[in-house]
């Protein structure tokens, strides 16, 4: 058992985690809970290396030790706990209770090393499973099923962060398959994968800072654009939003509660959108939906869930909606959707006894 050996099995682990590390370090988009996240499983994953490359060593052998049993209930709890974390780096609003499972895990494997209800080894050195021999690989399987059942149970999320949820989701299930059809140690294969998953989830998380609003999260005015031209033959409708007061309440309260009443506008955006109708805020007080594939009755549907979203806060908004027509252009779409707008908000200052000068 030399470090050489360790190394030439799990060179590329070592290498990923050392970079990831050093890139962790001078992150400074990502909240300091998701790098302190995503850092304890690049460092859990190199020590579950470790101790299964020990583990496999001491397998080997034709005398038992201790420190095998001991190594495996390590292995088998550390799959589990970052199983668990890796479902918290997907989806950070989880919450403590999610890691039960695993703790249960990890209490039973380290029992059973006196007590041999998951697993044993016997005099030959040999791995035995006890009652309960395949309890991680259960319990795994139920963190990859919550995993792949999140990335579908969130209908208003997009493809584009569907599509990398499910690929990680999948080659997780590949690991935790491939084991049980072969007697050939594997753990390099979880290892390397679980690794890539996490680095190419956080590139993805960097480049959602390109793509999204930093203030209301939000997608922004270039994805709008993009999205306009990507999904132009899908695209049946434009609603455009526009708060009311925005100003009054950056000079009478400060721009921190005109931050905050944004975001709680954007909030109630997203809560009234569903299903193929996708928020936008593409300027400081202009937001955009684009609906692809949705009817007109299900538009004026939408525009009435967005008021009474709104109802419920201090806040108040104009809103206007086009639908597609034969031969009409986008940029004709917007514009057919804003004088709506623009109506809707005359209406609201005129009713209202405000002066609408001083909204800019």
């Amino acid at each position: 058992m030399t470090l050489t050996e360790y190394l030439s099995n799990y060179w590329g682990l070592v290498i990923l985690t050392a970079g990831m590390t050093i890139v962790l370090r001078s992150d400074i988009h990502l909240e300091r809970g998701m790098v302190k996240r995503i850092f304890i499983a690049n460092i859990m994953l190199l020590f579950y290396s470790i101790t299964s490359y020990m583990e496999t060593y001491l397998g080997n052998q034709t005398e038992y030790t201790i420190l095998r049993p001991i190594l495996s209930a390590v292995d088998y709890s550390l799959v589990a706990f970052i199983l668990a974390l890796i479902i918290t780096i997907a989806y950070p609003v989880q919450k403590i209770y999610l890691y039960i499972p695993a703790v249960l895990n990890a209490v039973l494997c380290f029992i059973s090393i006196k007590t041999k209800i998951v697993f044993y080894i016997n005099e030959e050195n040999h791995f035995m499973r006890g009652p309960l021999g395949y309890l991680t690989y259960f319990i795994t399987a139920l963190y990859l099923a919550y995993l792949i059942y999140n990335s579908f149970a969130n209908s208003k999320m997009v493809k584009e962060d569907i599509y990398l949820l499910v690929f990680m989701s999948l080659t997780s299930v590949l690991c935790l398959i491939v084991p049980l059809l072969t007697t050939s140690d594997m753990t390099q294969w979880f290892t390397i994968t679980i690794g890539i998953d996490i680095m190419l989830y956080y590139i993805y998380l960097l480049q959602s800072f390109t793509k999204r609003d930093p203030l209301t999260k939000l997608m922004n005015r270039q994805s709008c654009y993009a999205d306009s031209e990507k999904y132009m033959e899908s695209i049946t409708a434009v609603v455009t939003m526009d708060m009311n007061g925005l100003k009054e309440i950056n000079d009478n309260e400060g721009h921190i509660a005109g931050d905050t009443a944004l975001k709680a506008l954007a909030d109630c955006f997203w809560k009234a959108a569903e299903h193929g109708q996708r928020v936008y805020r593409i300027g400081g007080d202009e937001f955009v939906m684009l609906c692809l594939g949705t009817k007109e009755s299900e538009v004026i549907s939408l525009v009435e869930r967005i008021k009474q979203e709104t109802a419920k806060t201090p806040y108040t908004c104009a809103v206007g909606y086009a639908m597609k027509e034969e031969g009409i252009t986008i940029d004709k779409l917007y514009k057919k959707a804003d004088e709506m707008l623009y109506d809707d908000k005359r209406r609201y200052y005129i009713e209202s006894g405000k002066d609408r000068r001083k909204r800019r």
